[in-house]
């Protein structure tokens, strides 16, 4: 695939704009699972789940819908561009976030997580393809090297960020200031991001095409 230029991707988005835009999109998966570890245990407590090995549940229901997920977004993002799978799983996760601030119980709140990491596969998989999108060679190399430099620096962060948050108010408001970065990300990718597949380069939605594409990954 040939690559395109930034000016013809990313209309008066400079390159660090563009990393930094990729970044933010990138550190959503790892948000959602460090910034509530420091509020497991008192998730734990509010629905009425005592045994600890099973508050992680809360982490393993995000995974597996995210890892699930993934094996769909490529070839949907292939068939309707970037930009609009993109939005969509950042307000499907942004909608799950906003219910597990009230969710009474917790085989709801595994259910909504599962959906929630269902929608944030879209950040995982999509972001890798704006950035082949736009660059190639080894400035894609550059770009993905300091993508993942910020990515790394997130986990360390998050727990810290979830602390505070639950030291000034209940767990309830982490999933609320998670679902503010989702919507800041939508809002971002909105007013910023332009369709960086070409569409001579669309691809069917099939389970051909699919399996194909997953078997490539």
């Amino acid at each position: 695939m040939t690559s395109m230029t930034n000016d013809d991707a990313l209309p008066g988005v400079t390159k660090f704009q563009f990393i930094a835009m990729m970044a933010m999109l990138m550190a959503t998966n790892a948000i959602s699972i460090d910034i509530m570890l420091p509020g497991l245990q008192e998730i734990g407590a509010s629905l009425g789940v005592t045994d600890e090995n099973e508050r992680q549940y809360i982490i393993t229901a995000y995974l597996l819908g995210m890892g699930v997920a993934q094996l769909f977004f490529g070839p949907l993002s292939d068939r309707f561009g970037r930009k609009a799978p993109l939005v969509g799983g950042l307000a499907l996760y942004a909608v799950c976030a906003l219910a597990i601030a009230v969710v009474p119980s917790f085989g709801l709140m595994l259910a909504l997580r599962f959906i929630q990491g269902a929608g944030a596969a879209a950040t995982r998989v999509i972001t890798i393809s704006i950035v082949r999108d736009v660059y190639g060679g080894r400035q894609m190399a550059e770009v993905m090297s300091l993508v993942m430099m910020v990515f790394m620096i997130v986990p360390v962060v998050a727990p810290s960020i979830g602390q505070l948050i639950i030291s000034l108010a209940e767990w309830h408001m982490i999933f609320v200031v998670v679902a503010l970065y989702a919507v800041m990300n939508i809002a971002i990718v909105l007013s910023k991001l332009g369709e960086t597949l070409d569409p001579a380069h669309r691809r069917a939605f099939t389970p051909a095409v699919t399996s194909t594409g997953s078997a490539s990954c």
